[in-house]
């Protein structure tokens, strides 16, 4: 018996002891990379101190004696949150996913090289003038610095790899991945192609928007323009949504002159509505080199350049053109695909092998191929009847990182416009604010110029549908200090319909544009708490002009079941708001989307229904299309005898309804709150796997939410992944030009991006709220504010 109880003491003792191990180790794991922000720290090559405050958020403020420095400086302190993110991103441009995350993304990484981003970045770097290949390259030595001195965060060490060296054009390759991320015509024009197999091309046209039907312009008196007149200086993309790497999606900005302000000096806003996703896109950033350079900020980290923000003259923000940046061409290649016919020659095509590194440690051999116009797509798209290539915007000469590079020093609207007129691939309507009173908005873009409607499949065999350059930036829309006292943009149609040149079909519904405007114009003076409510405003025009039509189709309907009569009372008595609370939301919001859902299923396959689902911007816009006349043929039920009206389909789409919500929320139509099916969840790339979330704390939520796609303070969700937020304002700020240090700033995520620091997702519980935390950008206010001190010193 002592025996077995010396035996049974051991294995006691060792389970312990492995316990304490593993504890250890997993302490380790995740809190080894965590910096300590007062630690002074050495830099080799660094020429003089750079001070890095820090405030209770854990933003970095650098202040440094020369440029050199600074960047150096912002290299390593952004390494030191944001690294493991930093090097995913690289990954997605450069195609390197497989190496780390399986041979599951390898038709994502060939898809990544076919858009040749590193190629193009080559390209810039090397025309790019000498202050910005100093400053890229002072940045890449701060980032190698950490990689070489200091513990990884914990997703290299549960990966099982290390970052290599970081080098210049990383930076410039973030840029093309934006213009990727934001280009309209991949998705939406390829299913219009898919959908004339199975329905008529009337059909199709009450898809595609209606301009006529857009009646809010961004710059309404920019039509018809005189060129010479003098002017004022899915698939294999899926793989990215689910790792939450996707970028642009939409946004709002909109600025207000001294007359419009209870300062008597410009106010400014930007939200910028991106997938929301831990660790967030954005990093809160001041940089300075004191006398020379000032400006606050977002920053997209793996480049150093403020993105949107202000230095001490002016102000910027961003929203999307939604600019139609792609095409397709139907190709006709030779036999054995290696040559395609173009005006009457037979030109080789491109063909390039590449290989593709594996977790597994596999390499898989792939082929892409080229014409002039960019790669052929159809192992990407599955298409398997015509050869099709692509023309993207993302490859055309354009010069991002110039732009921000000198937006960050720019002092007023004439260095501002020079700034912005090479912000060409990355598609932008540009908010502007100065501290001399003035206010604007350009529109920075490449517009391409072709022939045609633009949303076609064109015939490759003919120069004649190739894009024959792009619109100069001088006949791109823009205001300046408008009579109105405001200007504003949200993804909205862009100019009247009599402007010359065709910018896209797939701009964002009014809704959101005519709910700014209409809040803008409410008071006669508005303040910083005034933008803070149209942040966070959630009532919907798109709500108020539909409730009315759907309660006269239901008023046709008298055989309502009791709940059905209530739940018809709480849509009746409704506001219009999409708040936590609201049962008539949920109501709404499922009524809506069934609604659009009814008009097409029974028209489409299983396969193309799924698909049109994902093409929400094409439902909303045949709903705009049909509701003057209420008659199109999407409206009858092909599948039964009878004749279907407008009226059948809403009725219809309320019962079922109403059969969801009891299904999901029970019979008490009072628990039918919004929040209660309307939730966010923001997750990390891994916390899909259950023990790495559980131990690394990587994912928080749900959270019930309010809002919707369609409200000015938006939480989107897809119609594949029903009322789960996965979009929404990536960041809010308010901009103050009176006075910089009363300006305000939230983020949904936090600071770090390493999960067990205390400044990871921090910011989370404000920012669903509807709160703001101090933005200071004087010197005093930034050290009245600090909460950290670190200096970096020379070696």
């Amino acid at each position: 018996m002592k025996t077995v109880k010396r035996i049974l003491l051991g294995l006691l003792i060792l389970v312990v002891l492995a316990l304490i191990g593993a504890a250890v180790f997993l302490q380790n794991l995740k809190t080894a990379a965590i910096p300590d922000y007062n630690k002074n720290v050495e830099l080799k090559g660094l020429s003089s101190e750079v001070t890095v405050f820090r405030d209770e958020f854990g933003v970095p403020h650098l202040y440094a004696k020369t440029e050199a420095d600074l960047y150096y400086a912002i290299g390593f302190v952004m390494a030191q949150d944001r690294m493991w993110q930093m090097d995913l991103l690289r990954r997605v441009t450069q195609g390197r996913l497989s190496e780390i995350l399986g041979k599951d993304q390898v038709n994502t990484d060939l898809m990544m090289r076919a858009l040749r981003i590193q190629e193009k970045s080559e390209k810039i770097l090397a025309k790019s003038s000498p202050e910005i290949v100093a400053a890229l390259e002072a940045y890449a030595k701060g980032v190698n610095h950490y990689i070489e001195n200091n513990a990884m965060p914990p997703e290299f060490k549960v990966l099982g790899y290390k970052p290599e060296p970081w080098k210049p054009v990383h930076c410039i390759n973030l840029i093309g991945y934006m213009s990727w991320d934001l280009s309209m015509g991949w998705g939406t024009e390829y299913f219009l192609h898919q959908l004339r197999a199975e329905v008529s091309d009337e059909k199709i046209a009450e898809l595609i928007p209606n301009m006529r039907n857009h009646k809010t312009a961004i710059y309404p008196e920019f039509g018809n323009i005189n060129p010479d007149a003098e002017t004022t200086l899915l698939s294999a993309s899926q793989n990215l949504k689910d790792l939450g790497i996707e970028i642009f999606n939409g946004s709002n900005n909109w600025a207000v002159s001294g007359k419009k302000s209870k300062s008597g000096k410009p106010l400014m806003a930007n939200d910028m509505h991106l997938g929301l996703f831990s660790p967030g896109i954005w990093y809160q950033m001041h940089q300075v080199v004191e006398g020379k350079l000032n400006v606050t900020g977002v920053v997209v980290p793996g480049q150093p350049f403020v993105i949107a923000g202000h230095n001490q003259n002016i102000g910027w923000g961003m929203t999307n053109v939604m600019v139609d940046d792609l095409d397709f061409y139907a190709e006709k290649l030779n036999e054995d695909s290696t040559k395609y016919l173009f005006d009457g020659e037979w030109k080789d095509l491109d063909i390039r092998k590449e290989n593709i590194a594996t977790k597994e440690g596999e390499s898989v051999e792939k082929v892409l191929k080229f014409t002039h116009r960019g790669p052929m797509v159809n192992q990407f798209k599955n298409e398997k009847e015509t050869p099709l290539s692509i023309r993207w915007l993302g490859n055309e000469l354009s010069n991002e990182i110039r732009t921000v590079y000198l937006l960050n020093r720019a002092k007023n609207w004439t260095e501002f416009r020079d700034a912005v007129s090479t912000f060409i691939s990355v598609s932008q309507n540009v908010v502007y604010a100065d501290t001399d009173g003035n206010i604007g908005l350009q529109c920075s873009a490449g517009l391409p110029i072709r022939e045609g409607s633009g949303i076609q499949v064109y015939p490759g065999d003919s120069s004649k549908y190739d894009w024959k350059g792009l619109v100069p930036f001088e006949e791109l829309p823009y205001e300046f200090n408008p009579e109105r006292g405001y200007v504003s943009s949200a993804n909205n149609k862009t100019v009247p319909d009599d402007y010359p040149h065709y910018i896209s079909h797939w701009f964002a519904t009014p809704s959101r544009i005519n709910r700014i405007r209409e809040m803008l114009e409410e008071k006669d003076k508005l303040g910083i708490d005034d933008f803070k409510a149209m942040h966070s405003d959630f009532k919907s025009n798109t709500a108020t002009q539909l409730t009315p039509v759907f309660i006269t189709s239901l008023l046709n309907e008298t055989g309502w079941s009791a709940i059905e009569k209530e739940a018809f009372e709480k849509l009746k008595a409704w506001d219009y708001r999409l708040t936590r609370e609201s049962e008539a939301a949920s109501i709404f919001e499922i009524l809506y989307r069934k609604t659009m859902e009814n008009m097409v299923k029974d028209d489409l396959s299983d396969k193309l229904f799924k698909r049109i689902l994902g093409e929400k911007m094409l439902l909303e816009n045949l709903m705009i299309n049909v509701l003057e006349e209420q008659n199109s043929g999407w409206i009858d039920n092909s599948k039964t005898e009878k004749i279907e009206t407008f009226d059948d389909i809403v009725i219809q789409s309320f019962k079922e309804t109403v059969a969801d919500l009891r299904t999901d929320l029970g019979d008490d139509v009072d628990q039918w709150k919004w929040e209660n099916i309307h939730t966010f969840t923001i997750s990390h790339p891994l916390g899909v796997v259950p023990v790495l979330n559980k131990v690394l704390k990587l994912n928080r939520g749900p959270f019930g939410m309010p809002g919707s796609y369609h409200t000015v303070c938006p939480y989107s969700y897809s119609f594949t992944n029903l009322y789960k937020a996965n979009h929404g304002a990536s960041h809010r700020h308010i901009f103050d030009t009176q006075n910089w240090d009363n300006s305000q700033t939230i983020i949904p995520t936090g600071t770090s991006g390493i999960p067990a620091s205390k400044f990871y997702l921090d910011q989370t519980e404000m920012y669903i709220n509807n709160k703001y935390h101090a933005d200071p950008f004087s010197k005093t206010e930034v050290e009245n504010a600090a909460a950290f001190r670190m200096s970096l010193l020379p070696d």
